[in-house]
């Protein structure tokens, strides 16, 4: 019985339709990846860091600015995949110092209305362009 269930479901994984989001109000990917996929209803966003898209320079003052940016950037592909934060059901969030942790995590939370998503924070020892912060999702139509 297991292995039908498999076969199934595979196959509808197999030709499931695959959209490629890219959006010039979020930053062009920095290497060989997409903004986001969207895989059948379920959205796969790549991390996210502080560049702003208009300029292509970092927006880093401090802490707060740098995770607003990273929202704003998330915040404008959810938005070309006609979705919202309320579409938003896992987030990860790579952060370089966990003494950081509480003020990342009150911008964060601003930009969701009730229901939170599922979510991880995990300090790592350095992300891209030297950020603070990067954080990637997962939403679903």
């Amino acid at each position: 019985m297991h292995k039908a269930i498999f076969v199934v479901l595979f196959f509808k994984i197999k030709n499931m339709d695959r959209i490629v989001i890219n959006t010039a109000d979020a930053p062009s990917p920095i290497g060989p990846y997409n903004q986001a996929i969207l895989a059948g209803d379920t959205l796969y966003i790549s991390g996210q860091i502080c560049i702003d898209p208009k300029s292509g320079e970092l927006k880093k003052k401090d802490i707060q600015e740098e995770t607003h940016q990273v929202m704003q950037n998330l915040k404008s592909i959810l938005v070309a995949a006609y979705m919202g934060f309320n579409h938003v059901v896992k987030t990860t969030i790579f952060i370089t110092d966990m003494n950081q942790f509480s003020e990342i995590n009150e911008i964060y939370g601003k930009y969701f209305d009730g229901d939170f998503p599922a979510r991880e924070t995990v300090q790592v020892a350095a992300l891209p362009k030297f950020v603070n912060v990067e954080i990637s999702m997962i939403a679903v139509k």
